[in-house]
């Protein structure tokens, strides 16, 4: 589920990077990689562990699975929690210097 999850927001990142990459200044290339990094480390460990599980690999009991599912749900947010401190780091629109040094009126 992990692997299912991440490989799912990497390509929906990825599709709306590529439709807006020409006027987007929102770093989605980031958001993307990040994604593809963690499909890429979930499939390595799913080949390792159908190497070492063989048939019982595709078996899973329930409880494996929502925790699978939890996990990569985590992975995702913690994801976008990445992206959104990079994107308020950088502040490509300039909106969070212009609410700091917006005068009190």
């Amino acid at each position: 589920m992990t692997l299912l999850i991440t490989v799912f927001a990497a390509i929906v990142c990825t599709i709306v990077w590529y439709v807006r990459a020409p006027k987007s200044n929102m770093r989605l290339g980031t958001l993307c990689l990040m994604y593809w990094g963690a499909s890429v480390m979930w499939f390595v460990d799913a080949v390792f562990e159908y190497i070492e599980l063989k048939d019982a690999f595709f078996t899973p009991a329930a409880e494996d699975m929502l925790n699978d599912a939890f996990l990569g749900l985590s992975v995702v947010a913690l994801g976008l929690v990445i992206w959104l401190v990079i994107v308020l780091i950088k502040d490509p629109k300039g909106v969070v210097k212009a609410a700091l040094t917006k005068k009190a009126e």
